[in-house]
């Protein structure tokens, strides 16, 4: 069972935590990591480009010059796909980007990637993380001190001065344990998980 140290926001070791075996600890698959990622990226894109075929375009149907007779080419109305402005012929229509994985496989990837921060050394637990107010300048100072400077940091729940005092600092991302997930785990270089959202995490992950 692996055993990792407890810090305060002083750098300071406190007290050590015990992890969950099969949850920190489990042999991971670089294949099951992937297909949920892949997952995630799909199901954010929206899927809503599109375009006014012939039919769509507002304008007269009238023939704009009589078919024989002119020396021109033969012309139809105004929303032709060779005229400007007219309807666009083979553009896409909308579609739907989402992909299925099961909620068994994405719980087994949340778990490959809580242990590959074991494996990496990249995991750190804190005991708490609290600001008396929303100041941003207190934040950073804090991750100065824990020499953080690419980190998710995972709370057991809502923390307004936290949450907000972190919006504006670059590379790194507060989230509420519920939030958890694989995109985020393996974007940023370390995870920061607060003690109380250790067991919130095991338990989610054991159910």
């Amino acid at each position: 069972m692996p055993v990792i140290d407890v810090q305060n926001v002083e750098g300071k070791q406190i007290s050590q935590v015990e992890l969950a075996e099969d949850v920190f600890s489990v042999p991971v698959k670089s294949s099951v990591l992937h297909d949920v990622v892949t997952m995630q990226l799909a199901n954010r894109r929206s899927g809503t480009a599109a375009v006014k075929h012939r039919s769509d375009v507002r304008g007269s149907g009238r023939k704009l010059f009589r078919q024989k007779g002119t020396g021109r080419a033969r012309r139809g109305d105004v929303k032709s796909p060779l005229l400007r402005g007219g309807g666009v012929v083979f553009g896409p229509d909308g579609r739907k980007y989402t992909q299925k994985v099961t909620k068994k496989v994405r719980k087994l990837a949340l778990r490959m990637a809580l242990s590959s921060k074991v494996l990496e050394n990249e995991l750190m637990v804190l005991d708490q993380f609290e600001l008396d107010q929303i100041k941003t300048k207190e934040f950073v100072g804090v991750l100065n001190v824990l020499k953080l400077n690419n980190a998710l940091i995972v709370t057991d729940n809502q923390n307004e001065h936290l949450e907000l005092s972190s919006r504006n600092v670059p590379d790194v991302k507060v989230l509420r344990s519920e939030g958890l997930n694989v995109y985020d785990i393996l974007k940023y270089r370390t995870l920061v998980l607060l003690e109380p959202a250790v067991k919130n995490i095991e338990g989610r992950l054991r159910a």
